[in-house]
C-alpha cells in the first residue's frame, strides 16, 4: 500500500492491509464452517459494497451452501442518506433456512436492522450477521452482530468493495479518510 490514494475530491491513507483482512477472512470462513456443518446456510450478501468479502468468504467455507444478493441502498458520497431502498431482491424461498447476512460494513446499523426485519418476515430457521468492519461508536438501533471482521472507530473507509462515489473498490487493503487538522 502506497501513503497517500486520491479519489475524486479526497485523500486517503492505508488502515487494514489486504494480508490482515484475508488472514481474517479465513478465521472467520473456518468459524463459519465450524457454525453450519451440515446446515446448508445461504449467504445472503448486501450488494455492492459486501461483494468481495462475500466472495473470499464463501469461497473459503468448507461446507455447502446457497449465496444469493440483495441490493439496498443508504449512503450519498460519506454519508447515510437515512433513506433505505430495496433494489433488487432474492428469488428464492428463505423458508427454514438458516440465513448469514454478509455486510461490508455496519454503522449506524439502520440499513442492515430494516433488512433483518424483512429476512425475518420470510421465516427462516435462523439468521445470524457477518459485517467485515463494524462501528460500534456509530450504532443508533441495538443490534446483534453474530460475527465481526474488525471493529473500527468511527472513520471514513474505502477498498475491498466499499466505495467514495464509485471509486475505491477494487483496493485490495481498506484505507481510511485522512482528515486535515
Amino acid at each position: 500500500m502506497s501513503a497517500i490514494l486520491k479519489l475524486h475530491d479526497l485523500t486517503f491513507q492505508p488502515f487494514i492491509s489486504a494480508q490482515a483482512i484475508n488472514a481474517r477472512v479465513l478465521e472467520l470462513a473456518n468459524t463459519l464452517s465450524r457454525d453450519y456443518a451440515g446446515k446448508e446456510p445461504v449467504f445472503l450478501a448486501i450488494l455492492n459494497g459486501s461483494f468481495i468479502f462475500a466472495a473470499d468468504l464463501v469461497r473459503a467455507f468448507s461446507g455447502k451452501c446457497i449465496t444469493s444478493f440483495v441490493k439496498l441502498a443508504s449512503y450519498q458520497g460519506v454519508s447515510s442518506s437515512g433513506e433505505i431502498n430495496t433494489l433488487i431482491g432474492m428469488n428464492f424461498s428463505l423458508k427454514d433456512r438458516h440465513v448469514i447476512i454478509v455486510e461490508d460494513i455496519i454503522d449506524s446499523g439502520l440499513t442492515m436492522q430494516n433488512l433483518l426485519l424483512r429476512v425475518k418476515e420470510l421465516n427462516p430457521a435462523s439468521v445470524a450477521i457477518i459485517s467485515l468492519l463494524v462501528k460500534p461508536d456509530e450504532l443508533a438501533v441495538p443490534l446483534d452482530i453474530d460475527y465481526c471482521g474488525f471493529e473500527i472507530p468511527s472513520l471514513f473507509v474505502v477498498g475491498y468493495g466499499m466505495d467514495y462515489n464509485e471509486l475505491g473498490r477494487n483496493l485490495p487493503g481498506i484505507w481510511q479518510l485522512m482528515v486535515e487538522e
